[in-house]
């Protein structure tokens, strides 16, 4: 079994989610949001941080796997995205954990199957493949998506891997 903490970055909402994934059975563990309160901007850095890595420390997970940031228009709004993105990643460093990166395109191909997929579609996805019933908030949703997007990625490499090593012994 692997847990997978999915992070999705922001300077002022950083989503996580927590699954735990073993062959084909994904079970939803947590999830929830660093909120910064849109301050000054080095103290968000600051909280995003120290929050990601207490999230770490709680959660003890195996494999960690964070939104790659995609370009804005705006240039300042990019900056502030990588810099979150950036103590974010820092914040996972608290724990040895391999770090995957994922497009928000391949995430909404993995989860929806679609990579041009609106909010929706993700949140309700992600709802109906992990079973959760009532509201969840978009950055959470996002950050469940990563971490399922990672889990369905793993899950192939594995069945690759095997059927490789089953293909190599009958030489």
């Amino acid at each position: 079994m692997a847990r997978i903490l999915g992070i999705d970055p922001g300077s002022l909402v950083t989503g996580y989610g927590v699954i735990d994934s073993e062959g084909q059975t994904i079970k939803y563990v947590a999830c929830g949001c660093v909120r910064t309160d849109g301050g000054e901007f080095t103290e968000r850095l600051k909280i995003i941080y120290r929050d990601i890595g207490a999230i770490v420390q709680s959660y003890g997970p195996d494999e960690i796997a964070v939104e790659r940031a995609f370009v804005h228009k705006n240039a300042d709004s990019a900056l502030k995205l990588g810099q979150a993105r950036a103590a974010a990643i820092c914040g996972t460093l608290v724990k040895d954990v391999p770090l995957y990166e994922y497009s928000p395109r391949e995430v909404k191909l993995s989860v929806v199957g679609k990579g041009g997929a609106g909010k929706e579609q993700v949140q309700h996805m992600v709802k109906v493949l992990l079973g959760l019933k009532g509201e969840l908030q978009a950055d959470s949703a996002d950050a469940l998506a990563i971490a399922l997007c990672h889990a369905h990625g793993r899950n192939l490499k594995l069945k690759l891997e095997r059927l490789a090593g089953a293909a190599g012994g009958r030489r």
